[in-house]
């Protein structure tokens, strides 16, 4: 494993067809070079520091759990090992080892597929107001972080850098996608996520709630982008679970906490991260990764 941190690569050689709050991507013809930096992004701010190691987490994590869901959607990944890509990549291996994806190419659904198993962000916010999470009526007296009656499809737009994703009705997510495709994404999210709660949960992690991304290739649906990282999704460890607050987290939860102490406006530029929060963070993320593969 390489722990130098890599916010940003520099690839010269190869066309970079995108940079993201986290990832830069490449076009290498007929695949995509996924390179997933130690950059991280709190209230839609990336961050001036890196977070040890995070990039080679959210690889081996995504490509964890890919491996796991084969049977229930095709995913874009084809491999994570730099002797599969093409030699063009060899000479960047510094940066690339253990944070890369070759992948094939889709054309994006302009949707987030977001499943939640339980009450918090900007679920808990909305339901204190409305009683609903995302338009859909919940039972009154929920907790804060309780379990929800059922697992809810809530999907989201999908916003440009530098802006908020909005959640949408499911009526909304047809008028973008289709009836059958919208239709398609809640049933596969919802099915993914289940499985995946249920092995976590005998990881002693409690997966609350996660975000999907979905393409279209060859008129065939992709699992694309990441999947269920501490990134992409809500990691409580299951001993200190007590619905009624906030829950710690594996995830960027608490770096966002830290920021929360801060007299910040949630505007660039970010503040300055102590080295303790970085560490800390960083060792959180590299803990769900261990508890999950061992």
């Amino acid at each position: 494993m390489n722990t130098q941190i890599v916010t940003q690569t520099d690839c010269p050689e190869l066309q970079l067809v995108n940079r993201g709050k986290v990832r830069d991507i490449y076009d290498l013809g007929e695949h995509l070079l996924i390179v997933t930096t130690d950059r991280i992004s709190a209230f839609d701010v990336i961050m001036a520091e890196g977070i040890p190691q995070k990039g080679y987490v959210l690889t081996q994590i995504s490509k964890f759990w890919f491996d796991k869901m084969n049977d229930i959607v095709p995913h874009h990944l084809i491999s994570t090992d730099i002797a599969d890509f093409p030699a063009i990549t060899h000479q960047y291996r510094d940066q690339l080892e253990g944070r890369s994806m070759l992948t094939k190419k889709a054309a994006p659904l302009p949707l987030e597929c977001i499943v939640r198993g339980y009450l918090s962000g900007s679920g808990w916010k909305e339901y204190q107001q409305q009683g609903s999470v995302c338009g859909i009526a919940l039972p009154q007296g929920l907790r804060q972080s309780d379990k929800l009656p059922t697992t809810l499809f809530t999907p989201s737009t999908k916003a440009e850098l530098g802006d908020h994703d909005e959640n949408i009705t499911f009526a909304q997510a047809v008028e973008l996608c289709g009836q059958e495709t919208t239709e398609k994404v809640s049933e596969i999210s919802i099915a993914i996520y289940e499985r995946a709660r249920k092995l976590a949960d005998t990881k002693g992690i409690i997966i609350a709630d996660t975000k999907f991304e979905f393409g279209i290739k060859d008129g065939q649906l992709l699992w694309i982008d990441e999947a269920m990282t501490p990134d992409s999704s809500r990691f409580w460890p299951k001993e200190q679970y007590q619905p009624g607050s906030a829950q710690p987290s594996f995830d960027k939860q608490f770096l966002r906490d830290y920021l929360e102490t801060l007299d910040w406006n949630k505007q660039a530029p970010p503040p300055v991260l102590p080295e303790e929060i970085v560490r800390k963070t960083g060792e959180k993320y590299l803990e769900a990764l261990q508890r999950l593969t061992g």
